[in-house]
């Protein structure tokens, strides 16, 4: 009996020290999910004897292989490749011209879907029957990729071609937190009335945005989504490809929800730093945590370049999220507003697209507690809450 119970203690030990994970809240790589584009037997019969575009960038991969290349091998007929914002190979930085060009490995046409061409053209589509889309999304609707989705979906429908999604986990999709976006406040950066953070997967969202009729005109594509296998959407997912330059960990992309309003402040959040999207700072807050970001070779110039800092290293809060109901975290947002003198110049234009909402930034001005403003959200959070059920697939 003692050696059985020896036996229990050493097999349990060996799975806790294996088993990556917080007390609420497992953090599994993006392997341990069996991703759409793997699950070729459900899309390849699509693509055969087809003229296929394909919406990729870095993070288009399985089994260490680039997308494009396996489907090479199977002989399939890629004519195009399109890229979102960064770039095909995820070098570009935030908001940088991406122009078009050919791929070198491959010979295939590169379009740049960034700049002034977010939306595939009619002439760029003239030679396409379908249109495959595979690229890992961080789950918050300023990030890009999703509106580029949006885009490509409504030139499908317009030129009557078939769009099929290939699915990925969502790193922050064990939650749903935010103001939601007001009509008449859509941009690039926040293109439909959804919160912040929307708790889906990329493959959830098309179909959330097809089944809404909130393509231009009300149209619907399409569409086809390939479901990723073993998922599971109440845990964290380590990337194992960065999804653009300044998210280079798990950790940058749990903080990105709450640190991206600061890109419409004075404030810095590690541009230029080792640590991107895991600190915040400014030379005029009083703190003991400091750094100085500096411009890197072939990198846009970052917010406050060679100047000292004083904020707060994040690293930590994220590790400990544990401990926290999973949610937006306003109050360093809130603390830097009230840390610095020049109210006035604190925000700037591009917050209101951040936001989404003309409330946010009026309700840290009037002083209203981090509680009151999230209050204030819960309205439409609900209403938000009642579409996204009618699309989960897990």
């Amino acid at each position: 009996m003692r050696r059985f119970f020896l036996f229990l203690f050493f097999t349990i030990s060996i799975f806790f020290s294996c088993c990556d994970t917080y007390a609420q809240r497992k953090i599994l790589n993006d392997q341990d999910a069996i991703v759409g584009a793997s699950r070729l037997e459900l899309y390849l019969p699509e693509l055969k004897d087809k003229n296929v575009g394909i919406v990729a960038n870095q993070t288009s991969v399985f089994n260490d292989t680039h997308l494009i290349d396996t489907l090479l091998t199977y002989n399939i007929d890629i004519r195009k490749i399109f890229t979102p914002e960064h770039g095909f190979r995820g070098k570009a930085d935030e908001g940088a011209s991406v122009g078009n060009s050919i791929d070198e490995k491959t010979n295939i046409p590169i379009i740049s879907l960034y700049g002034n061409n977010k939306k595939p053209t009619s002439s760029q589509l003239e030679d396409i029957d379908v249109l495959l889309f595979d690229l890992q999304d961080v789950g918050t609707r300023f990030y890009t990729y999703i509106s580029t989705m949006t885009y490509v979906m409504e030139a499908a429908a317009e030129n009557d071609i078939s769009v099929i999604i290939l699915d990925r986990p969502n790193p922050n999709g064990f939650y749903i937190d935010g103001p939601v976006l007001e009509d008449e406040n859509s941009s690039f950066v926040g293109l439909h009335q959804v919160p912040v953070v929307y708790g889906l997967t990329i493959g959830e969202y098309a179909l959330m945005v097809n089944g809404e009729h909130w393509l231009k005109d009300s149209l619907q594509c399409k569409l086809q989504v390939i479901p990723l296998g073993n998922y599971d959407r109440e845990c964290i997912y380590r990337l194992s490809v960065k999804p653009s330059p300044n998210l280079p960990n798990w950790e940058s992309i749990y903080l990105y929800p709450s640190l991206c309003f600061f890109e419409g402040t004075v404030v810095s959040v590690g541009r230029g730093t080792k640590f991107p999207f895991q600190v915040y700072g400014h030379p005029s807050i009083q703190a003991d945590f400091t750094f100085t970001p500096r411009q890197a070779e072939g990198r846009n110039k970052p917010l406050l370049c060679d100047e000292q800092c004083f904020g707060k290293n994040l690293t930590d809060y994220a590790h400990n999220f544990k401990k926290e109901k999973a949610k937006i975290n306003l109050s360093w947002l809130i603390e830097a507003y009230n840390q610095l003198k020049d109210k006035e110049k604190f925000f700037n234009n591009f917050f209101l697209k951040l936001s989404g909402t003309k409330e946010l930034q009026q309700q840290i001005e009037d002083g209203l507690s981090e509680k009151e403003i999230r209050d204030s959200w819960k309205e439409e959070l609900d209403k938000y809450k009642e579409i996204r059920k009618k699309y989960l697939l897990y």
